[in-house]
């Protein structure tokens, strides 16, 4: 049997009904994510028995209690006076009616504009962009409201189309590139694969995803150098790769990106060109070479042959013979250059002052004078020798090419930011294509070697730096161009 006095009184509302010989329920546990952050609690209302106010109500009372005084004044007036008692009580049902009709009607005026904009704003949570607030204008701080809001929608929809369009992207982006990319979370097990990462492994998308690492053979490229080769065999193929990984968040938790490269079939392809070129320049000279030789060695056979022999044969064949060892000769250079651009060996780097260095090189073009600009001294850890050797090269071509029209040479060296250019700066006619400038031994040039610009190419990378030719913007002729990093000063 229930005690009188517990149900006396209603509970409140998150309250429920218990016998006194119910025991209590363990007090709740509070999460606090942080001080500031902290809940505070709710005080205890002073009548526990009346519902709360809700918004509506409140403005309704304000409404009504806005009115009392007027109201009460009109009615008292009404029934202080001596009025008939039809007059009375028609005065007083339009007094109290127009009291709680404008009442109404300012409840309604607060509360529907509200309510539209909770349902814009739920519209927007659900991600329906496309409802818009009526009565927005300037001037109106309801109608201003309705603006932003209406704004709001605008900007998320123009962001959720953009987000939608840069996802197909991405999507169409993996799925189409020949790399293998692969998702794991912080379990290893893989949560995406595009299509290259199938081909790779052998198998469906639907038999990789959410397995682990180990089974698929890819926990080595979860642990380890973010950034490697790797030389293994994979289901779906074999040779050397390019492994890189990243880690990012999804959702507040870890992931690792890895991302797998097939490098033998770049390299295969780079071998070739690189064999085709090789091929096709020893293939030109070696026929420069071999054809003379041999036309004249048929013609001193035939020659011999001859019974009795010319009058002249002795002096046609010491002709013939000085053929022979002139394209011997240039065949012997050829080869020598071969070598010495496929051995060159690594610097020696040793502090230097390139001012100096640059004057020496001047000084050695004997054809024409060289002009070098002034600056403040520069300091290089560099091969003084392979430096010097590149500097002449790029400085003959640069001589040759202005010497027809009778230009100036000029060769400035400078820093700019973290490196030091030097320039070497022509007059002549200027470069006719750029595609050919830098293939061993090919050259334009009535005996040319074409290994000059490969070499001081050569000579200047092995350096950290780079070396670029191209045409003047400002005038006719052709700039050669070296870039040594500062980082080359502190090696």
């Amino acid at each position: 049997m229930q005690d009188s006095d517990s149900t006396a009184s209603s509970p409140g509302p998150t309250s429920t009904l218990r016998t006194p010989s119910e025991p209590l329920p363990p007090p709740q546990r509070r999460l606090h994510f942080a001080p500031s952050t902290a809940v505070k609690p709710r005080p205890k209302s002073r009548f526990p028995h009346l519902p709360p106010l809700t918004y509506e109500r409140r403005v309704w009372l304000l409404a009504i209690l806005t009115g009392l005084p007027g109201a009460a004044v009109a009615l008292i007036l009404l029934w202080a006076n001596d009025h008939s008692a039809k007059v009375q009580w028609t005065l007083a049902v339009l007094i109290v009616s127009f009291w709680f009709g404008f009442a109404l009607a300012l409840r309604e005026r607060v509360v529907l504009p509200l309510q539209t904009l909770s349902n814009l704003l739920a519209a927007l949570r659900e991600g329906d962009y496309s409802i818009r607030g009526r009565a927005a204008k300037r001037d109106d701080s309801l109608g201003e409201v309705m603006l932003e809001v209406n704004a709001l929608g605008a900007t998320l929809r123009s962001q959720r189309l953009g987000a939608m369009e840069a996802t197909a992207l991405l999507r169409t982006v993996m799925a189409e590139i020949e790399v293998a990319v692969f998702t794991f979370d912080n379990e290893q097990r893989l949560r995406l694969v595009n299509r290259a990462g199938e081909r790779l492994l052998n198998r469906p998308v639907e038999r990789l995803l959410g397995r682990n690492a180990v089974e698929l053979g890819l926990d080595d490229c979860l642990e380890g150098e973010p950034a490697r080769t790797l030389q293994r065999s994979f289901p779906g193929g074999s040779g050397r790769w390019g492994m890189r990984r990243t880690m990012f968040r999804e959702d507040g938790l870890p992931h690792h990106l890895v991302v797998v490269a097939d490098l033998s079939r770049a390299l295969r392809e780079e071998e070739r060109q690189a064999w085709q070129r090789l091929v096709r320049v020893l293939g030109h000279e070696l026929n420069n070479s071999l054809a003379p030789i041999k036309s004249m060695a048929g013609t001193l056979s035939s020659m011999l042959t001859v019974d009795p022999p010319p009058v002249d044969w002795r002096e046609d064949a010491q002709i013939g013979m000085r053929v022979i060892a002139d394209r011997a000769d240039a065949l012997s250079r050829f080869m020598i250059g071969y070598a010495t651009l496929a051995r060159l060996p690594p610097p020696r780097k040793q502090r230097l002052d390139l001012r100096a260095l640059l004057q020496r090189v001047t000084t050695l073009e004997q054809r024409m004078t060289v002009r070098l600009l002034g600056g403040p001294p520069l300091g290089l850890m560099a091969d003084p020798d392979q430096l010097e050797q590149a500097l002449i090269n790029l400085l003959k071509n640069a001589v040759e090419a202005s010497l027809p029209e009778r230009a100036e040479v000029t060769l400035q060296a400078q820093q700019i930011g973290a490196e030091i250019r030097i320039e070497i700066i022509d007059a002549g006619l200027g470069l006719a294509g750029s595609d050919n400038l830098f293939v061993p031994f090919f050259t334009t040039k009535p005996g040319g070697s074409g290994i000059g610009l490969v070499l001081a190419r050569q000579i200047v990378e092995a350096h950290g730096g780079q070396l670029s030719l191209e045409n003047r913007s400002d005038a006719r002729g052709c700039v050669a161009t070296i870039r040594m990093p500062m980082a080359a000063e502190e090696s």
